[in-house]
């Protein structure tokens, strides 16, 4: 497999990944219903920050890069794993942004409402990218005769 294969791989991989880390997020706050100590002091903010800086951002790149290495010639199974990739975290943050009002009002910040609905936006060009592969058509050489 060339490697543009396997960082389309990678990138489909961190964007379930950060679908997944923001719904357990989302799922701790509509859930917690307890008044202890330690359930009042939790801030969602750093672990959105730190679920960004460690599944989308890393996602995005990877496959920013798998499409530069394959946009000449096209191809069709990066493509759909890009593809893939915007349909998984549209999916995932579609869900915390339903999540939202159920949360307590307590974990209700700028970045709980806003976040969602930013990578939900941002995960439109990352399909159009994929079906921009998709479309591409393998370009045949020019035969030298010699």
């Amino acid at each position: 497999m060339a490697i543009e294969k396997w960082l389309a791989i990678t990138s489909v991989a961190l964007f379930a990944m950060f679908a997944g880390e923001m719904i357990s997020v989302y799922n701790f706050m509509v859930t917690n219903s307890d008044d202890s100590e330690f359930f009042r002091a939790f801030s969602a903010d750093p672990k959105i920050i730190q679920f960004v800086s460690i599944g989308a951002g890393p996602a995005g790149v990877l496959a920013a890069v798998a499409f530069i290495m394959s946009r000449q010639y096209g191809s069709r199974p990066v493509g759909g794993m890009i593809i893939a990739g915007g349909v998984i975290m549209f999916a995932g943050l579609f869900v915390c942004y339903i999540m939202v009002d159920d949360i307590d009002e307590h974990y209700i910040t700028g970045s709980v409402i806003y976040i969602p609905i930013l990578f939900m936006a941002l995960s439109a060009p990352t399909i159009v990218v994929g079906a921009f592969l998709l479309k591409e058509k393998k370009r045949r050489p020019k035969k030298q005769f010699v």
